[in-house]
Formats: structure tokens, C-alpha cells, sequence
């Protein structure tokens, strides 16, 4: 694929995350607004064969990233379909700080399509979630999925633009839990940097629209500095 199209893929997966964005924002009530800091680290390693093993560890802060928010913890298993596709299955525990102490534990099957092209690495992600969240009555049930673009600067090939969006829609409604709907959606913006074949970093912008209790969408905006870890064993 040539750097005309990869350019145009950049350009339109950029333009299309912009132009409806607003929409969930100020679709409703005034968004709340707060400045984040989120630090995940993410693990990946061969188990045995097509077998491949995967660890999270994500603290994020928040109230000007002042404080801590939440960490989640999240181990998984996958198999290796093909070498651009492969099957996962995890677990997440996840700390939640503010405004109360709650936590949350979830099972979650995901699918992951990852291919290299000449000129830029695309990486889709479709994961359900099943949560079962302190207070809330039942099993909440949430899909998610990503699309990232990563395009390397032609003159320093460790140097790239990424970008993703990733939108979530909780599946049902539970008593004193989620409601059936747009959940929120996450649109980052950054480089990546590749240190080396076994770790490489984001290092960006990320604006995260939630749908709370309140009337309306999007009504928490979230501007989060981004810095992702990616270890590759």
C-alpha cells in the first residue's frame, strides 16, 4: 500500500473521530469536565505454540491527576487463529477510587486483528464484557471495540503517528447499575515510539466522553495524557 493511501486512511480515520465527537459531547447537558493521567503497562508472551499469555496493569488518576481513580489489573489467555487473528479470553479486577471505594470484576472474550502493511500497522480489537459490578444487581453486559492506525515517519521509522478510536455500548440495563446504551468513547491522538523489537510507547492526548446518570450524552469529559507501555517477550 502507498503513502498516498496510508496518508488518506490517517487523514480520514482522524477527520472521522472529529466530526462526530461533538455530537456525543454536547448532545445533551454540559459535559464535566477533568485532566487525567493514565499510565497502563501491557504485557504479551508466548505460553506454548499458538498459545500466547497477556498482562495489564493500568493506574489512572484523576482531579488533575492529583489522585488516584482506578487501577485495573487484567490477565488473559489467547490462541493464535492466523498470523493477523487471534482469540482471547480474560479477567479483569478493577479498583475504583472516587467517589467511593467499589470494585468490579469482569470476564471478558475478545477478537484482535493485527496486520503490518508497508506503511502503517492497523489493529482492530471487538471485546464483550460481562461485569459484575459492587451495588449493582446482576451481570452488566458491555461491547466494546477499537480501531488504531500506526504510520511510521518515513525519514525515523521508530517514530510514528498513532491514532485510535474505541467506542463501548453497554448491552442491557441493571437496577442500581449501567443502562442499556452509548457508554462512552475514547479518541486518542500521539506518537509511538519503538525502543527496541520488545518494548514500545504511546505517548499522547486522549478525550474520553462518558454517558452518566444525568440527562443527556457525554455529559464527563475526560482530557487524559496518555502513556502507554507495550512489552513484547
Amino acid at each position: 500500500m502507498d503513502v498516498t493511501m496510508r496518508n488518506r486512511m490517517l487523514a480520514g480515520l482522524v477527520a472521522g473521530c472529529l466530526l462526530w465527537t461533538p455530537a456525543f459531547c454536547f448532545g445533551g447537558s454540559e459535559p464535566i469536565q477533568d485532566f487525567r493521567l493514565w499510565a497502563p503497562v501491557y504485557l504479551n508472551f508466548p505460553v506454548s505454540g499458538p498459545v500466547k499469555g497477556y498482562m495489564e496493569a493500568n493506574p489512572r488518576f484523576s482531579n488533575d491527576a492529583s489522585q488516584i481513580d482506578q487501577l485495573l489489573l487484567r490477565p488473559a489467555i489467547g490462541y493464535q487463529l492466523t498470523p493477523t487473528i487471534s482469540l482471547w479470553q480474560g479477567y479483569a479486577w478493577v479498583a475504583n477510587y472516587e467517589p467511593d471505594y467499589t470494585q468490579e470484576h469482569r470476564i471478558f472474550q475478545q477478537l484482535i486483528y493485527h496486520n503490518k502493511f508497508s506503511t502503517f500497522t492497523l489493529f482492530s480489537r471487538s471485546r464483550l464484557e460481562e461485569r459484575w459490578i459492587q451495588h449493582a444487581i446482576g451481570t452488566a453486559v458491555r461491547a466494546r471495540t477499537m480501531l488504531r492506525g500506526t504510520f511510521p515517519l518515513p525519514n525515523s521509522p521508530s517514530l510514528a503517528i498513532a491514532v485510535y478510536d474505541e467506542i463501548f455500548v453497554n448491552l442491557n440495563t441493571l437496577r442500581q447499575g449501567p443502562e442499556a446504551g452509548f457508554d462512552q468513547n475514547r479518541f486518542f491522538l500521539g506518537i509511538n515510539y519503538t525502543f527496541s523489537p520488545k518494548l514500545n510507547v504511546d505517548a499522547g492526548y486522549q478525550l474520553q466522553l462518558i454517558n452518566t446518570a444525568l440527562s443527556g450524552l457525554a455529559n464527563r469529559a475526560n482530557h487524559i495524557l496518555l502513556l502507554q507501555f507495550f512489552i513484547n517477550l
